[in-house]
């Protein structure tokens, strides 16, 4: 089955940073866009970053020229480079895949991420 292991949160003051890992398996990880998403509270799942198979990688604005998505078909692996942290910046982010060809998405079980001095 389709399985995400996500590492690499913490704790980080403003303008650290931060290397987030999703290991993925139960499918062919190469075929897939692989997205970040994070959730805050009170506020709905966001996506921040797509590391798409045909166009490359793709940023939410808030977040481009600080994040950095990157994959490696190899290790099965997606990893979120994140510069310059912000507090805006804290929450749980989850590794996802949608799946077009039974309507599903997939979602890795979070890593936090707190940004705060």
């Amino acid at each position: 089955q389709v399985r995400f292991v996500e590492s690499g949160g913490g704790f980080v003051q403003p303008g650290g940073s931060l290397r987030l890992s999703c290991v993925a398996s139960g499918f062919t990880f190469s075929e897939y866009d692989m997205n970040w998403y994070r959730q805050t509270p009170g506020r709905e799942r966001e996506l921040v970053a797509s590391s798409t198979v045909r166009s490359g990688p793709k940023y939410v604005d808030s977040v481009k020229g600080r994040f950095t998505i990157s994959r490696d078909n190899a290790k099965n692996t997606a990893y979120l480079q994140m510069n310059d942290l912000k507090p805006e910046d804290t929450g749980v982010y989850y590794c996802n895949i949608y799946s077009a060809s039974n309507s599903r998405a997939y979602w890795g079980q979070g890593t936090q991420v707190t940004v705060s001095s």
